[in-house]
């Protein structure tokens, strides 16, 4: 057996088999608890609480940065299978992130992160609205 570090584990396992990085970010965010630490009973217990608070405080990190760099074009394809796979409609899934945009953030973001994640949530909310505004036009 080969020896992981934490965040290798966490990122070639339990992220790997996340379809998109915004579920890849709701699950981090959702790790986190009311204080914003992070708690994960089994990758704690096998990693130790301090290995594992800091490879989750990593992916977390780097998760919102790969938000923040895909293309809209791409994140739009995300948005598709994300919320296929939370079961809700593009529209839902993109209100709901939008709404709790505050608690898709780590710790400390970094300047100008609340910012740009609200930019490209709404950028994304609006295309979603005129997507289907389309498609409702086409099939009348």
């Amino acid at each position: 057996m080969t020896l992981k570090s934490a965040l290798e584990d966490l990122s070639r396992t339990t992220l790997e088999a996340l379809s998109g990085c915004l579920r890849r970010l709701e699950y981090l965010a959702g790790l986190r608890g009311r204080k914003g630490d992070y708690d994960h009973w089994g990758f704690s217990k096998v990693y130790g609480e301090a290995s594992a608070k800091k490879a989750l405080t990593s992916a977390h990190r780097a998760t919102v940065s790969e938000v923040l760099s895909t293309p809209l074009r791409n994140l739009q394809d995300d948005v598709d299978s994300s919320s296929h796979e939370a079961g809700l409609m593009p529209e839902e899934y993109l209100e709901r992130l939008t709404q709790n945009q505050r608690e898709l953030l780590p710790r400390d973001p970094g300047a100008g992160s609340a910012r740009h994640l609200s930019s490209v949530l709404r950028a994304l909310l609006g295309l979603q609205r005129a997507r289907e505004r389309n498609a409702t036009r086409r099939a009348s």
